[in-house]
Order: C-alpha cells, then structure tokens, then sequence
C-alpha cells in the first residue's frame, strides 16, 4: 500500500475502466457482503486510507463529466484566470452555452496530467546537467 500523501488526486473512471475482473479487487462490508469494484476504484480507496492513517482529513466530492471552466479549476487546484488563459489559448477543448464555457473533466485531467509531466521532465533535465563550472573563460578561478 502506498505511504501517506498529501497530494490530491481525481478518479475518473473512463467507460473501459470500470468493468470488473474476475478475482479482482473487491471490498467486504462488516456484515460480510462483497462487492467487487473495478481496479481504479481500488487504487483510490487505497489513497483514501494512507491518508486518513496519517491523520489527514479526506474531501470526496462528485463531479459532473463536464463543467464550467472555473468548476474545473476548482477541482484540479488551478487558478480560474489560468486556466481560462490555457482554455482561450486551445490547450483544453470547451463549448459555449449562453453564459457558461464548458469543458469536459477527462480533457482537463489529460491536459493537466500532461503539464505536470512535462514540467517534471523539464526539472529533472536540470537536475541531472553538469554542475556549473565555477572558473572564468581563462580556466581560473572566478
């Protein structure tokens, strides 16, 4: 089981993830009843406990599959003006209605699943650079 966390997380579960395997996770009621679950399910209920073991308080929270584009920054902890920037630069798909911009959750779990990755990348090519040489042109000393 992973150790505890502190980082949030949203469990959406695509129509082909939630069909349930055979000998699969499952979760077993104090009265004994089973009820398989569809392995994401399992990885987030996973989450859910290493947290609470650790003593932090637990928020789980619906979403509809679409949303107002500042719903949907509420939910993946963004700023709403930045995301809005990133939703009129085309990063993210959305519709208008008559008041609202909508965007689908799956497209914004992707979009920002794919920024932090690649910001990640981008750290660890810093990280893993040649130190600095600290001498001037000449080779002495600066």
């Amino acid at each position: 089981m992973p150790g505890p966390t502190t980082d949030a997380r949203i469990y959406l579960l695509d129509p082909d993830e939630r069909h349930l395997l055979p000998d699969g996770p499952a979760v077993v009621g104090p009265d004994g009843v089973r009820e398989e679950i569809p392995p994401l399910v399992f990885n987030a209920i996973q989450h859910v406990l290493a947290a609470m073991r650790a003593g932090q308080a637990v928020k789980i929270s619906p979403y509809r599959p679409e949303l107002p584009i500042d719903e949907a920054a509420d939910a993946i902890g963004m700023a709403r003006d930045d995301l809005r920037k990133y939703v009129a630069e085309g990063a993210v798909p959305f519709r208008s209605s008559e008041y609202v911009d909508w965007v689908r959750l799956a497209d914004v779990i992707a979009w920002d699943n794919k920024r932090r990755e690649e910001r990640s990348a981008a750290l660890q090519e810093l990280l893993d650079e040649e130190p600095w040489d600290e001498s001037d042109a000449d080779g002495r000393p600066s």
